[in-house]
């Protein structure tokens, strides 16, 4: 496989599957797989290009974030978000700092844990879209700090490739009583601190598999670029889908993607 297209490839599969729940982590590492992608660089450029798909986020709810950050001073309501979006930030920061390499030399090689994640979540988001309490909490910005920290707690289960950051925190918002929409948006809004600190984190400790790659900081650029061009469009579509739909189509795809996985696994 040539590195430009699969750099391109794996951009698209980052930027599509990012913010919608089914588990950028687990689509990017079977894509690597079933590419023939050797262990090593590719493992630090998936985690590295998700920043490119957070970036989308940024872009999209500027406004919405930049009044935020604005009324810090004068409004306690949007120190409110801020201090919701650190408290549900700071469990993904203990785990991942204690559990950084276990999660790349193990769980990142082992496909099948994947396609096993892939299915039990979409088990269990199928579940959740259709049986979660009625919702009492509608706004992202306003949620209450007890919440915000069941949902960064829910968020660590992420850790495991195949089990999806956003369909995590979605699930642990919505059994909270918050509503879809909202669910989704805190999942977005938390997706900026805790991708940025994988970026540095992973960018840091694999220093040396980047600078090993003759081509490394091309290719990390046209991943990023790809995400982020693809995730702009992804985001809108999600949310469309979410209001109309809920979660059940993306449930029903990470169980068919998951079984097609085992299958082509236990076939090649």
């Amino acid at each position: 496989m040539n590195d430009w297209l699969a750099a391109v490839l794996l951009g698209i599969v980052e930027g599509l599957t990012e913010f919608i729940p089914v588990s950028s982590t687990g689509m990017l590492l079977l894509t690597k797989h079933f590419l023939g992608l050797e262990d090593g660089f590719w493992d630090t450029f998936n985690v590295l290009i998700q920043l490119g798909a957070i970036l989308a986020v940024v872009v999209l709810y500027f406004a919405k974030l930049w009044g935020q950050v604005v009324r810090l001073p004068s409004d306690p309501r949007a120190r409110g978000f801020a201090l919701s979006v650190i408290v549900a930030f700071l469990p993904a920061v203990v785990l991942g700092l204690l559990l950084h390499d276990f999660i790349k030399s193990v769980l990142f090689d082992s496909p099948q844990v994947q396609c096993i994640a892939l299915i039990v979540g979409g088990v269990i988001l199928l579940f959740v879209d259709r049986f979660a309490p009625q919702p009492n909490d509608h706004d992202p910005l306003r949620l209450p700090l007890w919440k915000a920290l069941v949902i960064g707690l829910f968020q660590c289960i992420a850790m495991i490739p195949g089990v999806s950051r956003s369909g995590a925190t979605i699930v642990g918002a919505m059994s909270m009583r918050v509503d879809k929409r909202a669910a989704a948006e805190f999942s977005f809004f938390l997706a900026i601190p805790t991708m940025l600190g994988a970026f540095v984190l992973d960018a840091w400790k694999e220093r040396h598999q980047i600078t090993a790659h003759a081509h490394a900081i091309p290719l990390i650029a046209v991943g990023f670029v790809v995400s982020f061009l693809v995730a702009l469009v992804v985001i809108r579509a999600m949310l469309a889908i979410v209001t109309k739909q809920g979660f059940g189509p993306f449930g029903w795809f990470r169980i068919l993607v998951g079984a097609g996985g085992l299958l082509a696994l236990r076939l090649l």
